[in-house]
């Protein structure tokens, strides 16, 4: 089959986007999805989306990372805005439907601000913090983070949590409300130049743990800067948003 994709980038988390309106892509085949993400053999990607019709929402957004798993991605929701826009499905705001619930997202000037789940369950241990943002998060402080062993301590902490195991974030505090971010995604199993589910948990940890009492969290990634905003009341964070770029990089075909 011939598959038309579309390439896009969140702050230097790329994905490769599909229509599947029509309902042509063959969701079941893992070995496909693995292929089309891989960077040698394939398109190359840290993700594959597919935007598919809903008869309640402007449309339902399907995410498998590299290795053919489903999730939830903050940047590839706030890319699979971008790309509902190129279709002409939405305009500047929209309802839509991922596998971790409803999400509403804006459009402006050129930004995209992304409604993320509520969290109320945080795990605050001796040196992490514990917490699902639409797939499991856990976030440390380090110092030095340029230099820091991001891969192979990202993966030894990634394998220490049960099925399906965890993201892991290292962070370095920059000022009151500034925290560079550096995270090792499970399904990528690397270091990726961003992960919007990540810095939404680094943003509610560093509050949750008094690092910031600023509900307007700037948080600098490989790929660029993002932000995370939120309303905090006894321990439960609402409203929380997640902003920042999403960018078509380019529209090609590809034989399967």
């Amino acid at each position: 089959m011939d598959l038309t994709f579309y390439k896009y980038q969140g702050t230097g988390n790329d994905f490769v986007m599909i229509d599947n309106r029509a309902k042509k892509f063959p969701k079941e085949n893992v070995s496909m999805i693995s292929y089309l993400a891989d960077r040698h053999f394939g398109v190359g990607a840290d993700g594959i989306i597919l935007i598919e019709n809903d008869d309640q929402f402007d449309f339902k957004m399907i995410y498998f990372n590299a290795d053919g798993s489903q999730t939830f991605c903050g940047n590839g929701a706030r890319c699979a805005v971008a790309f509902a826009k190129q279709l002409e499905i939405i305009k500047d705001k929209t309802t839509f439907w991922a596998v971790d619930g409803e999400h509403f997202a804006e459009i402006k000037n050129n930004l995209i601000s992304l409604q993320m789940i509520n969290v109320d369950d945080i795990k605050v241990n001796e040196n992490s913090v514990f917490m699902y943002t639409g797939t499991q998060h856990h976030v440390e402080l380090v110092d030095e983070l340029n230099e820091y062993p991001v891969f192979e301590n990202g993966k030894k902490i990634r394998y220490s949590y049960n099925d399906p195991g965890s993201n892991v974030n290292f962070v370095q505090q920059i000022n009151n409300n500034t925290f560079r971010v550096r995270t090792y995604e499970k399904g990528v199993e690397n270091e990726t130049l961003a992960c919007g589910t990540g810095v939404t948990a680094v943003a509610i940890a560093m509050h949750k743990m008094n690092r910031t009492n600023s509900n307007h969290v700037s948080l600098p990634v490989e790929g660029g800067n993002l932000e995370v905003s939120f309303t905090e009341n006894n321990g439960i964070y609402t409203n929380v948003f997640l902003k920042g770029p999403a960018k078509f990089v380019f529209k090609g075909s590809i034989s399967l």
